[in-house]
């Protein structure tokens, strides 16, 4: 019997929100930037009703796309918890005492062929990101994260290509697909009212789910293992964590003992 999901975390990113079709609309400064904010606020207040329709009783969530910013409290549902990252770590207060965490507006990882914006932290820098020989992308590393407080990801929403990515690496969750990447910076939606549903009842059908779910937690010690574009850029990363190795030009790598030290 899989344990009652009460408290959830709602971790965000950008480019896989609804109503967004545009790769140049992400950018802060494009005049309809505007619209791609009040899409993440739907796309997030459909999770969140959708969360507690299914029983939860606590849902906190988190603005990461670009570090933060990106919210609008204003049209935030009252009922959600914003996490202000008080604590100085990018996944904010999330740890034990929450029983799931979402993904919402998910993008596929670096070289995702019709992935909308697809990347891997960084779409300048990194050429291929890899856990334990498995190249692996965002949601990999948020599942990563939330595996080293036992907090397993249940439901997530995107394009198509990211909603493929994340059956591959986590099986049966909760899916919403809103958009399908037409090239890396042209989407065909899904209309908007119906985007909110699927999200919604995703998020619903996620903490209502009877059967077990399993935290995607990769073999330890793990290895981390990054190509880079240039050779300055794998570089700067040396610079940055002593732990990492430089293999070739462009590629460093390190092992370690610790799902929240995936990064430099």
């Amino acid at each position: 019997m899989a344990k009652a999901i009460k408290k959830v975390y709602i971790h965000t990113d950008l480019e896989g929100i609804s109503g967004i079709d545009l790769g140049e609309t992400l950018q802060n400064d494009h005049p309809k930037h505007r619209h791609c904010v009040e899409r993440l606020m739907a796309d997030v207040n459909a999770a969140v009703d959708g969360a507690f329709a299914g029983g939860a009783e606590h849902v906190t969530v988190l603005d990461s796309h670009g570090g933060g910013g990106n919210f609008d409290l204003d049209l935030l549902d009252k009922r959600a918890e914003n996490d202000f990252k008080v604590n100085g770590k990018w996944w904010g207060k999330l740890d034990g005492s929450y029983d799931a965490t979402f993904f919402i507006g998910a993008h596929a990882m670096a070289g995702t062929m019709s992935g909308f914006h697809d990347h891997t932290q960084s779409g300048v820098a990194i050429h291929n990101y890899y856990l334990n020989g498995r190249k692996a992308g965002e949601l990999a590393q948020w599942a990563i994260v939330c595996a080293h407080y036992s907090v397993p990801l249940v439901m997530a929403s995107g394009d198509e290509a990211a909603m493929l990515e994340a059956v591959q690496f986590f099986g049966d969750i909760e899916l919403a697909a809103v958009k399908r990447g037409i090239t890396r910076a042209v989407a065909r939606l899904v209309p908007c009212n119906t985007a909110v549903g699927l999200i919604r009842e995703a998020a619903k059908a996620a903490v209502e789910k009877t059967a077990p779910v399993y935290c995607f937690a990769p073999r330890l010690p793990m290895e981390v293992k990054i190509e880079f574009n240039r050779a300055d850029y794998c570089e700067d990363c040396i610079r940055s964590d002593p732990k990492m190795e430089r293999i070739d030009a462009r590629t460093a790598a390190k092992i370690t003992d610790s799902y929240q030290d995936f990064w430099y």
